[in-house]
């Protein structure tokens, strides 16, 4: 390989190192990030249960699933938690399984112990995305307080 490459390549890398070139803009407020990836999640929640609820209709003719109920469900679940995990580790939150796992585990609480007979009016469009965000909120405070205390 050629001197000058080699010099090239070199500056290259150390531009890289030193940040060169990056935006750094200033970090998002915490609470910012956590609402914006809870209302991501609450729609994400909804859009699943209307794909399945579309699929038990093509299959069976109707929009219960049965038997395929609960572990429909059970996905929907487990892929809105890696999705919301996934998303708060991409920006850097701490804790992000803890954060996404308790904050669609209150959600998911919450809906079944006090909507469940609203589920099919309109403005649970609006009701499950905004309490998604406030349970990520509530999961974060939840998540710093166990950390305090292994500490």
């Amino acid at each position: 390989m050629p001197a000058d490459l080699e010099a090239v390549l070199e500056a290259a890398e150390e531009e890289e190192e030193e940040g060169e070139g990056r935006y750094d803009g200033p970090p998002l407020p915490a609470g910012l990030i956590l609402a914006v990836v809870g209302l991501l999640c609450g729609f994400a929640t909804i859009a699943l249960l209307w794909v399945s609820e579309r699929g038990c209709e093509r299959v069976r003719d109707t929009s219960n699933c049965g038997a395929l109920g609960l572990p429909l469900l059970v996905l929907i679940v487990v892929v809105t938690m890696v999705l919301g995990g996934m998303a708060l580790s991409r920006l850097a939150m701490p804790q992000p399984g803890v954060v996404a796992f308790l904050g669609v585990a209150f959600m998911l609480v919450v809906v079944l112990a006090f909507l469940t007979d609203h589920l099919s009016s309109p403005w649970m469009l609006a009701v499950v995305p905004v309490l998604t965000a406030i349970t990520f909120l509530i999961a974060n405070l939840v998540a710093r307080l166990l950390e305090r205390v292994d500490a």
